[in-house]
């Protein structure tokens, strides 16, 4: 067994040196492949967010094209919605059903994925599955009704790792039906947290073929808080700013922090946590939510940071002005309050929390058609990319990998030709979309998810299901004791959860990794309620 760990730890080394080498060539080359155009010829410029109330009945124009936009020195091409980075921020009532008809004016197939809102099936936006792709030039009519108050977002679900990155992305910020669902604030704003890669001035070049970055994630070098660089809000002394914080990044994790503010952690995906919480930071992975309070008493300058292990990386800042704001909310701020609604909603799902496990689900990696638990990740592991740096088979610190740097060259010439991530059903051994899941709606189902620590390289999966939502009852068998719906769960490397789906929405729906590149190569499912 050792032998052959050995040998296995060597063909590994092999493929590294290969690709990193450049002599990799496989049928279907995304390396040698044709890229996307850059041309920003005839474009007009990006404009700035719009926030807009659409009313029950409502019918909404939403295009998909591109722009220019700088970002440091150059101007580069992008895309957009209605011309904005991020889109049109649609604030709706919670119950209301509005129309909207998206056009596509960019050069790929596309559709429009309501994320985390349970909408009508028909409507989802998986090509294939609940529509027919979007092709250049056509157009596709959705109807969305929003049942659940709380911050969603709307994106494509085709070419995510192209068309997401590059622009398309934007808000639905459902207001609720009951007036103390939220604490009463001064101000709301809707925030985008993003990053993108740019090599020599210029975004790195996307391939028509396929993704690349397939192994980690296209990890970004340059940081974007709502489309922009230089990101900066003003605020006056004394008010209270309910934000709703959104990752729209390929893979990068933001454990966001307000330097010298204090942050009261009221909501997450779905709506609002059974209790409220000071924090210091708050990890938010890709297309996770976070619903933070934040009250600004002295004027001056407030950074946007991420928080990892390795650096503190400022993202934007708040510039607090002196000109005061007196009001009740100041007061109401400095309470912890538990959510009774919340915790209403929750409630009838209790009695479900100790049942045996349903479904079980491993995710792990197949490299070069070697298969999954590759090697020992206390003995074998593949180099990085230039040599050096953290081995690829190891566990990262926390089960999270907040960036590449430790294994850059390989992850940037990893293709979908040699990499295959894997959502594997435990019971079955059917993988990624031979898994055919069946449900009665309105079923509890109970699903442990874990993520092989033994696989080619272990790191953090952000979990996502289409159309129902969950609460994560236990992490590595530690029961949650504040909890809020969701839609997105993290799951560190090496590690495994427990989460209560609640099937209500009828449908054949999606469930993958929304690391964008590795849903390219694979890391996705499909399921049935009726």
């Amino acid at each position: 067994m050792k032998n052959k760990s050995l040998l296995i730890g060597i063909s590994i080394v092999a493929i590294a040196i290969a690709v990193v080498g450049g002599i990799f060539i496989s049928n279907n080359s995304t390396v040698s492949g044709q890229t996307f155009s850059t041309s920003i010829k005839g474009l007009s410029s990006a404009k700035k967010t719009p926030v807009i109330e659409l009313k029950d009945g409502d019918t909404f124009n939403l295009t998909a094209g591109f722009v220019k936009k700088k970002i440091g020195n150059t101007e580069v091409r992008m895309l957009a919605y209605n011309g904005s980075i991020p889109g049109p921020t649609l604030k709706i009532a919670q119950g209301a059903t509005v129309t909207v008809n998206f056009k596509n004016d960019t050069d790929v197939a596309n559709t429009i994925h309501s994320h985390g809102v349970r909408m009508a099936n028909a409507f989802d936006g998986v090509p294939d599955v609940t529509q027919k792709a979007v092709l250049p030039g056509e157009s596709f009519v959705y109807t969305l009704t929003f049942p659940d108050a709380g911050v969603y977002w709307y994106h494509p679900h085709m070419r995510d790792d192209y068309a997401i990155e590059l622009g398309l992305y934007g808000n639905f910020v459902v207001t609720p039906e009951s007036p103390t669902h939220w604490n009463s604030v001064d101000r709301e704003v809707a925030i985008f947290l993003d990053d993108i890669l740019m090599k020599n001035g210029k975004i790195a070049p996307f391939y028509k073929d396929g993704s690349d970055h397939a192994l980690m994630g296209r990890f970004g070098n340059v940081m974007f808080v709502s489309g922009e660089t230089d990101y900066t809000l003003s605020v006056k002394k004394g008010e209270v700013v309910r934000f709703y914080f959104t990752n729209s990044a390929s893979v990068r994790p933001f454990n966001l922090a307000i330097k010298g503010a204090k942050m009261k952690l009221v909501g997450g995906d779905n709506g609002a946590y059974e209790r409220e919480e000071w924090k210091d930071t708050v990890l938010i992975t890709p297309s996770e939510r976070a619903v933070i309070e934040t009250r600004f008493d002295v004027s001056g300058e407030y950074d946007i940071q991420n928080k990892t292990p390795a650096a503190t990386t400022r993202l934007g800042r708040i510039i607090v002005s002196d000109e005061s704001v007196t009001s009740e909310n100041a007061n109401i701020f400095q309470t912890l309050r538990n959510n009774i609604e919340a915790i209403k909603s929750i409630d009838p799902f209790r009695s479900f929390f100790a049942k045996e496990t349903d479904k079980r689900i491993k995710l792990t990696l197949d490299m070069m058609g070697g298969g999954t638990g590759m090697m020992d990740n206390n003995t074998h592991g593949m180099p990085s990319g230039m040599g050096g740096g953290k081995m690829m088979g190891s566990v990262p610190e926390g089960g999270i990998e907040w960036d590449d740097s430790d294994n850059a060259g390989m992850n940037a010439m990893s293709n979908t030709d040699m990499v295959t991530w894997k959502i594997i059903d435990q019971d079955s051994d059917k993988k990624n979309m031979d898994i055919a899941w069946k449900f009665k709606m309105g079923e509890k189902v109970k699903i442990r998810i874990i993520n092989d620590r033994t696989s080619a390289h272990p790191m953090q999966h952000p979990i996502h299901f289409h159309g129902q939502r969950f609460l994560v009852l236990n992490k590595n068998g530690v029961p949650q004791t504040n909890l809020v719906w969701k839609d997105t769960v993290n799951v560190p490397a090496g590690e495994y959860l427990d989460v209560l789906v609640d099937m209500s929405n009828p449908g054949v729906w999606m469930a993958h990794c929304h690391i964008l590149e590795h849903i390219e190569a694979g890391m996705m499912f499909s399921f049935t309620v009726k």
